[in-house]
């Protein structure tokens, strides 16, 4: 896997770098995940087992005869993996062979079972990824029987054939489990992928240092940058780093995903900087629902109804110069915006003329969703806005660009289901379920 580490440090090299020392989003892998992991994992580890069996050499007869052994089925009927505290994963797996040796009078089916056990110690890559090495790994072999009980092979031979295989997976086992690390660890190394936010935006998470294992969980703390034509989005950093309390969230569930206020800051700032925000309410004649004419305003402004005696077109031009504010407490998330609004009118040569501006305050009911890997959001009005010609094209505009979500944390082919999220004060929480498709 020479090739996958060389890959990952030029993508660390070819990434902004930014400074990752304040962790903004904390991930909790708890023990139902691996539980999940084990059972999805029998699989993989059995494909990982069928090893190859060089020849045994047969010396029963006059002539050395070199016998071919295949084997024909690895079942991993238990799997089963458990948190060190301050070290890492304990994988603890039942593995039964089905051998088949091709002798020359007869073919012999043989089983064997297998006991292993192996520690793995979870650090952190020079590219700021989980990374998961082997420490310790052995095997431990049953005793061999013939696949149909009959016991027809001499007993002397039969102690030769169980010698031979037994040497060979105490040699070949640990690598193999060896290797399907690795590729786990190219796997991890998708965490760091850039995610589009938007057309000219993306999100990067990175991990901020080795990951903290306890006896109920492993924790990651995650720095989150987002990137707007590439470069990032800088926020002052928050002299009080975020920690995520032990126990928050659904208790049981397979992650715990904890999102600071900084996060919120900083997708905000990026909608605000790229424009995203701003948009133009364009009224139109004729139409009952859409009262954006020189008529309607004339009621309210006698002077608009003088410079324009015929219905004209208004348009409001909503700009968004100051950053909007997300706002945490315990159960309520609300969102502050203060649009700069301009009203103009179609003038009779089709030029547009300014008939005033003004400065709005709008307060919006924030409420949070996942759909698979992002977060996404919805808006609705606290308290009242400029009237309905306002307020359903802002809200419809803005829960389109909330409803294109941010990426949360995660690897390729790994989905968040039946997620709950809770709200605290100047955080969030996400509780999860996990899916890999694969």
């Amino acid at each position: 896997m020479a090739w996958a580490h060389r890959l990952g440090l030029l993508l660390a090299l070819l990434l902004p770098m930014v400074s990752a020392s304040t962790p903004g989003t904390v991930v909790r892998l708890n023990k139902a995940a691996l539980s999940y992991v084990s059972e999805i994992g029998k699989a993989p580890l059995q494909r990982a087992l069928q090893v190859t069996v060089p020849h045994f050499l047969d010396w029963s007869g006059e002539v050395l005869q070199p016998t071919r052994i295949r084997i024909l089925n690895v079942h991993v009927p238990r799997l089963h993996l458990k948190f060190i505290a301050g070290f890492g994963v304990r994988l603890l797996a039942a593995a039964n062979f089905t051998f088949k040796v091709f002798r020359a009078a007869e073919p012999l089916e043989l089983t064997l079972p297998v006991e292993l056990l192996a520690d793995t110690r979870v650090t952190q890559s020079s590219i700021r990824t989980p990374v998961v090495s082997i420490s310790t790994c052995s095997s431990f072999s049953g005793h061999a029987n013939e696949f149909d009980g009959s016991n027809s092979t001499s007993h002397a031979l039969l102690v030769l054939l169980q010698k031979h295989i037994k040497a060979v997976l105490s040699n070949k086992l640990c690598l193999s489990i060896s290797n399907l690390v690795q590729g786990v660890n190219v796997h991890l190394g998708t965490l760091i992928g850039l995610n589009p936010v938007g057309p000219e935006s993306q999100i990067r998470y990175s991990m901020v240092s080795v990951p903290t294992v306890t006896s109920d969980y492993i924790s990651l703390e995650v720095n989150a940058v987002l990137f707007l034509l590439g470069k990032p989005i800088i926020l002052p950093m928050d002299a009080t780093p975020f920690v995520l309390p032990r126990h928050v969230g659904t208790e049981g569930s397979m992650a715990t995903v904890g999102l600071s206020q900084h996060l919120f800051d900083s997708a905000l700032l990026l909608l605000q900087k790229s424009g995203a925000l701003n948009l133009d309410i364009t009224g139109q004649l004729g139409s009952d629902d859409n009262l954006l004419n020189t008529s309607a305003l004339g009621w309210l402004i006698p002077e608009v109804a003088r410079q324009f005696p015929e219905p004209m077109p208004v348009v409001l031009k909503v700009r968004l110069g100051t950053t909007p504010v997300a706002m945490l407490h315990t159960n309520n998330a609300t969102l502050r915006l203060q649009p700069f609004v301009e009203v103009l009118a179609a003038a009779s040569n089709s030029a547009f003329q300014s008939l005033f501006s003004l400065d709005v305050v709008v307060n919006l009911s924030l409420q949070l969703s996942v759909s698979k890997v992002k977060l996404q959001g919805t808006t609705s009005v606290l308290g009242a806005l400029m009237g309905i010609v306002f307020e359903k094209p802002l809200l419809d505009h803005l829960n389109a660009l909330l409803a294109m979500g941010i990426a949360l944390p995660g690897v390729v082919n790994l989905q968040y289901v039946a997620p709950e999220i809770f709200v605290y004060e100047g955080y969030v929480v996400i509780s999860s379920e996990l899916f890999y498709q694969s």
